[in-house]
């Protein structure tokens, strides 16, 4: 299946889904392909055939632009250098959920959720840790007969009753041999979460723009990004906004419309930053403003009101 398809399979899930779908989004060097929310859950999804291709770089602005906007980064794949990708299976990268839309479409669609993930060694389960050292207390096991009968270690067993993966044949040893269900279902969308909470964040980029100065003057924090339909995220008093600055070019405007169709599934606003006086106030939903109006601006609320007036205009 080529890229477009399988792009065009993920939006079709999501949307059956009942979550609001962006078109794709064709632009190249960006590090996603189509955002999705259903309430408040915001999609970052980037589509890749193989998913070897995915890098450092699109996963780091990925993460950075989830953590921004309250976003979960994903990736829907649909083979890697050791074959196909296989349905239940969560894999990763750079502590990014990878799944095939197979997969995706078992647990939105059917409820059936992944049970399996893939790491360095082989496949694995997650157990529940606490349950799991309950019923074997309760039982009177030991940690000796309990690794004899997983063919483990009592090492290994103390680090599954502490939150360590088990690999399956283990897993489904113990869970028979306790009688209670001890394999947790997997959920892609906060799988690996609590590593990339322990991540070091990168310093973000000096500004170097003029307009970007201005909303930092202005008391903006400004995140630039690099492989984004906008030049940077700019937020003040829990107002966030998809910002790009540019001329009046036709890539511009085309990523000014892009940058509209984002920010209205992400229910955020978006402004075009120009070197001079447009003669348009919005591009589709997307907010035009000069550097001279930003000039003379002294308070954050003030692009903020003039950014949701001229959105709302067609």
């Amino acid at each position: 299946m080529g890229r477009t398809d399988l792009i065009n399979t993920a939006r079709a899930i999501l949307a059956k889904a009942g979550f609001d779908v962006s078109s794709a989004l064709t632009l190249r060097g960006i590090c996603f392909d189509v955002v999705a929310r259903r309430d408040d859950k915001v999609l970052i999804v980037k589509v890749l055939s193989n998913i070897d291709a995915f890098s450092k770089e699109n996963a780091d602005e990925m993460k950075m632009l989830s953590d921004t906007l309250g976003a979960v980064p994903i990736v829907i794949g649909e083979r890697s250098s050791s074959g196909a990708l296989e349905p239940g299976i969560v894999y990763s990268r750079f502590n990014i959920s990878i799944v095939s839309n197979e997969t995706l479409a078992d647990l939105l669609l059917d409820e059936a959720p992944p049970f399996i993930f893939a790491a360095p060694g082989g496949l694995y389960v997650r157990l529940d840790s606490e349950l799991l050292k309950a019923a074997r207390e309760e039982q009177g096991i030991s940690l000796g007969a309990m690794a004899e009968t997983a063919g483990v270690s009592r090492r290994t067993i103390q680090m599954y009753e502490t939150g360590m993966g088990a690999m399956i044949d283990a897993a489904l040893r113990i869970e028979e041999y306790l009688g209670v269900p001890i394999i947790e279902p997997i959920d892609p969308f906060t799988f690996k979460s609590e590593e990339r909470q322990k991540e070091e964040k990168a310093l973000p980029e000096p500004v170097q723009s003029y307009a970007l100065d201005q909303l930092s003057t202005l008391g903006f924090s400004v995140r630039q990004v690099t492989k984004s339909p906008f030049e940077a995220v700019s937020s003040s008093s829990g107002t966030l906004m998809l910002t790009g600055i540019g001329s009046d070019d036709e890539k511009v405007l085309q990523r000014a419309v892009v940058a509209s169709e984002i920010s209205r599934v992400m229910d955020r606003f978006s402004v075009l930053i120009v070197e001079r006086k447009h003669s348009r106030d919005s591009i589709n939903s997307t907010a035009v403003v000069s550097n001279d109006e930003l000039k003379k601006m002294d308070d954050p609320g003030e692009l903020t009101d003039l950014v949701a007036e001229r959105g709302t205009k067609k």
